[in-house]
């Protein structure tokens, strides 16, 4: 959803980002961009194809590295999708090649973190323009400002 953000928000963008890297540099190497990550990714595809298997009512196609599931029921995910390891999973909308490139920093952020993925973005909160991955992924691109 395309709002008119708050004064500060770049501010506290970058102090989510900078608080972020914090947490990284906390996490032990082996962890990140390592087989396990990539094991914790083909886990979240796994979910997300099931997910989208179980759900979808439109096409699924192959764009910009993603898997691709629309027409699933907008109680099946957040916003105006989800990524889940190598799966965009969303519902009627056209999706934009803004918004590909937008999952595809997601998916990339699935293969550094696997497992951790779902965690971490727990932890960065539910606000878009304080949650480090979604500014990361360009908030832009994400629909989330104009």
């Amino acid at each position: 959803m395309i709002t008119s953000p708050p004064a500060g928000w770049q501010e506290r963008a970058q102090r989510a980002v900078v608080r972020g890297a914090r947490v990284d540099a906390a996490i032990p190497a082996f962890l990140l961009d390592s087989p396990l990550s990539v094991i914790g990714y083909w886990w979240g595809t796994s979910v997300g194809w099931l997910w989208g298997s179980i759900w979808s009512t439109g096409r699924v196609e192959r764009k910009a590295g993603l898997w691709v599931f629309t027409g699933l029921p907008n109680w099946a995910f957040r916003r105006g999708g989800v990524c889940v390891g190598g799966c965009f999973l969303t519902g009627q909308a056209h999706v934009s090649d803004a918004v590909l490139r937008h999952e595809a920093v997601h998916e990339r952020q699935w293969r550094r973190y696997g497992f951790l993925m779902p965690i971490l973005y727990l932890a960065a909160g539910r606000n878009p323009l304080t949650n480090r991955f979604e500014i990361l992924a360009g908030l832009e691109d994400g629909n989330y400002v104009r």
